[in-house]
């Protein structure tokens, strides 16, 4: 059962499992999240954890055992137990279980609160590291934001003048190939051409925040001080964009199996906690 907050402006649903960004409606019912149509895309706003992108062959290697991790992890296919719940804010957990020392011989706690204030829904991380070891770890975000209107009435804007240049990715990895995405004034028109090659990959921005523009007027803004890497992706003709503040980003092809040594990774000490967030503003 999906888990609901809300205030005067905004309602927002909560799947248990994956403690994914189900809705995201204002007091006009108009609908800012995917639906989550498998024709195009199944998910709305899946958590990435403990790694974000994908690794080479999927695999790592660790106090020499070799461990499988899928794809962005596993938080997104995982049950989050309701740890508090007040009318606009909500707090889901999971930890360490048999199954995930399977494929993260870590000991963990992941914790994702959700809370509204105004127009704002903050999404807030909370890592915590209860082993006896540094461990190693990335966490993204993926949420997808519902398009009503045809895809080329849609623009972005960053909020800081800056040269834009993405890394292309090569068989789901990271490529030493980049290219530079034009601007006029900030703004970026959108158009699926962008994404022939997969997802825009930025390893660093001096931006803070972005805005989804349609027809030119601000709808979303989503703000990601702190997070050091963004994606942008969508598919062909699909209704959706996705804005994607990252800490990790897949490998790169020249990476060996050491995670603790894997390009934006984060290493957490012992009994130590992280904490970031981000926010998605109705304008």
């Amino acid at each position: 059962m999906h888990t609901t907050i809300s205030n005067s402006n905004l309602t927002a649903k909560i799947n248990p499992l994956g403690a994914e960004l189900y809705s995201l409606k204002d007091n006009k019912n108009r609908e800012y999240i995917w639906e989550g149509n498998p024709k195009f895309w199944e998910k709305h706003s899946p958590i990435l954890f403990p790694i974000v992108g994908t690794l080479k062959s999927n695999s790592y290697r660790y106090n020499s055992v070799e461990y499988n991790l899928p794809r962005h992890g596993f938080a997104r296919e995982m049950e989050f137990k309701l740890v508090t719940k007040s009318e606009n804010s909500a707090t889901f957990s999971i930890e360490t279980s048999e199954e995930t020392l399977k494929k993260y011989p870590f000991i963990f706690e992941l914790q994702i609160c959700y809370t509204l204030n105004k127009n704002i829904l903050e999404i807030e991380y909370k890592v915590i590291n209860n082993g006896k070891s540094q461990m190693p770890f990335s966490i993204g975000a993926h949420p997808a934001f519902s398009l009503t209107e045809n895809f080329e009435n849609y623009s972005i804007s960053f909020d800081k003048e800056e040269l834009l240049e993405y890394h292309l990715l090569e068989n789901d990895l990271i490529s030493n190939t980049t290219k530079k995405l034009e601007t006029n004034h900030n703004l970026i028109a959108l158009n699926y051409e962008l994404f022939e090659n997969d997802a825009l990959i930025f390893k660093s921005l001096k931006s803070n925040s972005l805005s989804i523009l349609e027809n030119l007027k601000p709808l979303i803004k989503i703000n990601f001080k702190g997070f050091p890497s963004l994606g942008i992706w969508t598919k062909k003709a699909a209704p959706f964009i996705c804005i994607e503040p990252w800490f990790g980003y897949s490998d790169t092809g020249d990476n060996f199996g050491d995670l603790f040594k894997k390009e934006g990774i984060l290493i957490l000490e012992k009994n130590e906690n992280f904490r970031s967030k981000f926010s998605i503003e109705i304008l």
